[in-house]
């Protein structure tokens, strides 16, 4: 027990008192303002006090947080481009998106403290095999347009970098394919279009393309297996659960957003992608 109460900021903010002493005796310096005035130049120092409001208590902060977003006017968005307003269950925010054990950094690899996330990757990895019918599902990348540049990848080192083109079937989202362009630049990797012949590493195929049209493909891809290139299906998730899976269309890989599973826009991101292979 101690003589006064000890502020819960103090035990569990930064060093104690003596802490800071005892660094400060270490490297010799008197105070932690002269440390302060010794590392950080004059002329990029604010002398003028931080023009701060008056502490708040947390219902009292969530309050007025609440008070300035009723103010927010909710716009619907006509861009597209991949991104689609969604409903989010009540039961996914709160135990999810509001819980911080399922986005903390730290790596799920010890089964007997992880069994509850190792669980919901396989199933999720079951669910990207199902929809595209194809073998082999990683338990997700980054967004669209990554996923597709690692799919482009894959298809340049199958070919051992021998090939160095890769064709377009529908057009895909602006975004996805400035990113692929932009990975596939210093790799000597030319995006052209159309073309298939003998130096095509992959086809894109977009199912369906960034403006909504499922194109018939049939012939491309004929044509671009008969070369030896890969397919890759560019695939909405939601749409798969409708169409044909892209394993049945003549896809060796198959990518896609998984924002459509009810993940809010946020500005872009941040949104997993899915990637699944032939065996």
């Amino acid at each position: 027990m101690t003589a006064a109460p000890i502020p819960f900021s103090a035990r569990h903010i930064g060093p104690s008192v003596n802490d800071v002493r005892a660094m400060l005796a270490t490297i010799g310096v008197p105070s932690v303002e002269t440390l302060i005035s010794q590392a950080v130049p004059r002329s990029i120092r604010l002398d003028l006090p931080l023009n701060l409001p008056t502490p708040a208590s947390e219902a009292e902060a969530l309050a007025e947080l609440s008070a300035m977003m009723v103010k927010n006017t909710v716009l619907k968005s006509f861009i597209g481009a991949g991104y689609h307003g969604v409903h989010v269950p009540p039961v996914i925010q709160r135990n999810m998106f509001e819980n911080p054990a399922w986005y903390t950094a730290y790596t799920p690899y010890q089964a007997e403290i992880s069994q509850g996330r190792l669980e919901m990757l396989f199933n999720f990895q079951t669910l990207v095999a199902e929809l595209t019918g194809l073998p082999v599902a990683s338990a997700s990348l980054l967004d669209e347009a990554t996923a597709v540049a690692e799919a482009v990848g894959i298809a340049l080192r199958h070919h051992r970098d021998k090939r160095t083109k890769v064709a377009l079937a529908g057009t895909p989202h602006p975004q996805t394919l400035d990113v692929v362009r932009t990975r596939a630049e210093p790799l000597g990797t030319e995006v052209d279009g159309e073309t298939i012949d003998d130096n095509t590493a992959a086809l894109l195929v977009s199912w369906p393309d960034t403006f909504g049209v499922y194109g018939d493909h049939k012939a491309a891809i004929e044509k671009a297996c008969a070369a030896g290139a890969l397919v890759v299906f560019i695939a909405d998730p939601l749409a798969l659960t409708l169409t044909d899976a892209p394993a049945k269309l003549g896809a060796d890989i198959a990518v896609g957003p998984m924002q459509r599973f009810g993940v809010p826009m946020g500005f872009g991101g941040p949104h997993a992608a899915y990637c699944a292979v032939s065996d």
